[in-house]
């Protein structure tokens, strides 16, 4: 069975069975918190569960290695709508011990895009739209140092207002530890 059919075959009992009724939460978030953290499967469940979070209590925003590197990108953008519009209040910036994005190789990256039919010619054309291609796929060296520069990337935001209290966390992914980078009240 292909993963689609069985992902639906799944959600047809999941809706029958009215599963559903136990996540149900409102627009808003509870705790009127934004969340932007690593896409990193081991923390699915850990982070929120790690931060005593139940389902409504948050918006999260996931990208690899919850960095903001670019001011006016579509992370950037989810933040200013979560404050703006949903009602959150405050933010947490949660990076990872042990991050992909910490050893990722660009080099290694493209060519493997260029092994699955991604032509030089779309390279070019990349390039030619002002995008360097190992600098827009770059990682990290350090996780405490990426997490205060994307903390100050969203704290100076030109739309970011000034009384949202932004942290800077780190946890780890085996234990759910989490360690204060930056204390968003101190700031």
């Amino acid at each position: 069975m292909k993963l689609l059919d069985e992902i639906l075959e799944y959600n047809e009992k999941f809706v029958e069975g009215r599963e559903y009724e136990e996540f149900e939460a409102g627009k808003f978030p509870d705790k009127k918190l934004l969340i932007l953290s690593c896409m990193d499967t081991r923390l699915v469940e850990l982070l929120p569960k790690s931060m005593n979070l139940a389902n409504g209590d948050a918006k999260i925003l996931k990208n690899p290695g919850a960095v903001v590197s670019n001011p006016y990108d579509s992370i950037m953008r989810g933040i200013l709508v979560g404050v703006y519009a949903l009602k959150c209040e405050e933010m947490f910036l949660v990076g990872h011990k042990d991050c992909g994005m910490s050893s990722v190789n660009t080099s290694d990256l493209v060519k493997k895009m260029q092994e699955r039919g991604i032509s030089q010619e779309k390279f070019d054309a990349i390039k030619e739209a002002g995008v360097d291609v190992h600098q827009f796929l770059a990682g990290f060296d350090n996780v405490e140092q990426s997490v205060k520069h994307s903390v100050e990337t969203v704290k100076n935001h030109p739309l970011m207002p000034t009384d949202v209290p932004i942290h800077g966390l780190v946890i780890d992914p085996k234990t759910g530890k989490l360690e204060t980078v930056v204390n968003g009240y101190e700031e």
